[in-house]
């Protein structure tokens, strides 16, 4: 009986185990990668996706900002290999209280031409709170492209010359819509269904030429995703 006990709990712990790495999203399973996300509501939308980073599979060390930030942290959509599209969601975020880095801006976006083993991919996100801030320097740092592994916020911001981000009128705690079209090397975002594109990247960097998408969130942040688009 004792062993019957041991092999049904070991199974009960392996099935949530497993099920703990997958999440069903807008009927769309998606892969947990160093993040912890549920489905909650928030204020008057239901079925809205909660993502946080998870600093134990993740760990994040203030000291050495180019190897603990701008990497895999992102629900990954299973099941899809795209080279060239556009995904569109709704994005809102917020700061967590007690976060572990007081520089922490709300950072939320996408990644996209995720490989297989989450080694290569882009991606853009947002600072929401540098759009409205009394600092210009702190405004023109409002969207980022970086791509995963060797091009972070850090050596693009030191070797590109503020090529690869820009500002945007954008804030923390309301819904912002995100569209990024990608074609070959250039990407397009569209921020909140305008007709002109807030950011351009002519020479995208990255090593993947195609792959999944991934919705990304960053140190300090509560991220939350609704109506998700992909073409």
């Amino acid at each position: 009986m004792q062993i019957k006990s041991f092999i049904t709990s070991f199974l009960i712990a392996s099935s949530f185990f497993a099920n703990a790495q997958k999440i069903n999203w807008e009927k769309k399973e998606f892969e947990l990668v160093n993040t912890k996300a549920s489905i909650v509501t928030l204020g008057n939308y239901t079925n809205v996706l909660k993502v946080e980073r998870d600093l134990v599979a993740f760990p994040f060390d203030e000291k050495n900002l180019d190897a603990t930030v701008d990497g895999p942290s992102f629900v990954k959509l299973s099941n899809l290999n795209i080279e060239n599209g556009s995904i569109e969601v709704k994005v809102l975020s917020k700061i967590m209280e007690n976060n572990p880095f007081p520089a922490a801006r709300g950072f939320i976006g996408l990644a996209y031409r995720i490989d297989q083993d989450n080694k290569h991919f882009d991606a853009i996100y947002l600072r929401p709170s540098n759009g409205r801030a009394d600092d210009q320097l702190r405004r023109n740092h409002s969207v980022q492209y970086f791509a995963y592994p060797n091009y972070g916020f850090n050596k693009l911001r030191k070797e590109a010359n503020g090529l690869y981000e820009t500002y945007a009128n954008i804030g923390l705690e309301e819904w912002i819509t995100m569209r990024i079209v990608f074609q070959e090397k250039k990407a397009r975002l569209y921020l909140n269904q305008q007709e002109q594109p807030a950011f351009l990247v002519n020479e995208m960097l990255g090593n993947s030429k195609n792959g999944s998408i991934g919705l990304w969130v960053e140190i300090g942040t509560i991220g939350f995703f609704k109506d998700l688009k992909i073409q």
